[in-house]
């Protein structure tokens, strides 16, 4: 869930014409995504990945770009703990299809930097983007709020490549609202009314995630 940091692929240098592709590599491991449900009168629950994947396109004249990103369902530990990570992912899937097809998507389709932009100094943003997990979009059609920051780091600063360390963070995001439910699972239901005061439904997603692209004059290795 992620990708909110996508849209922010802004090079603070001198400005080039044409789009530039940044990249988030789920098999890095430098990239986190950390979702946090803390129910006033039960559990605490936290999921993590590091599998996350983000391809952002910017327009580097106008601090404008676009950003899509993915999550594998596989992929997402709850608690640290194989039991809870297996209910999560029934509850996700509804145990209609198998969790190693399902993946948490996010598409931003704008987003835009205010100038100045310099290398080393946090750059707030704020924009939306649109949710599906398994497939499913939000009940309501309505896209998620994020905001955060994005910090470019120059070729020699974090690496060769050009980077970008994106925060990205998402308040009040109910799981319901996508279907993430034990209601909605069979062989759930009889349990449901057991779980509602101790498993929260809304809960805080934060994203840290570093996107990279090749120093000016290098292209990427096919």
């Amino acid at each position: 869930m992620l990708a909110a940091l996508l849209a922010t692929a802004l090079h603070p240098a001198p400005a080039r014409a044409g789009s530039t592709t940044f990249t988030v590599d789920p098999k890095l491991g430098n990239s986190a995504l950390t979702a946090v449900f803390d129910a006033a009168i039960g559990e605490r629950i936290t999921a993590v990945s590091s599998a996350i994947a983000c391809t952002i396109e910017a327009d580097e004249s106008t601090l404008v770009g676009s950003a899509r990103c993915s999550v594998p369902l596989t992929s997402i530990r709850v608690d640290n703990d194989e039991t809870k990570s297996e209910h999560f992912a029934e509850w996700a899937t509804n145990k209609t299809s198998e969790p190693t097809a399902c993946t948490l998507e996010l598409v931003i389709p704008s987003l835009k930097l205010t100038p100045p932009v310099e290398p080393q100094k946090p750059a707030a943003f704020s924009t939306e983007g649109r949710f599906t997990i398994c497939g499913r979009p939000r009940d309501d059609g309505a896209a998620e709020r994020i905001s955060g920051t994005v910090v470019y780091l120059p070729p020699g600063t974090y690496g060769d490549a050009r980077t970008l360390r994106v925060r990205a963070r998402i308040e009040g995001f109910d799981r319901e609202r996508y279907g993430v439910s034990a209601k909605n699972t069979a062989g759930w239901r009889a349990r449901v009314q057991q779980l509602a005061p101790v498993v929260a439904t809304e809960g805080t997603i934060e994203v840290n995630a570093f996107a990279t692209a090749p120093a000016a004059g290098e292209t990427k290795a096919e």
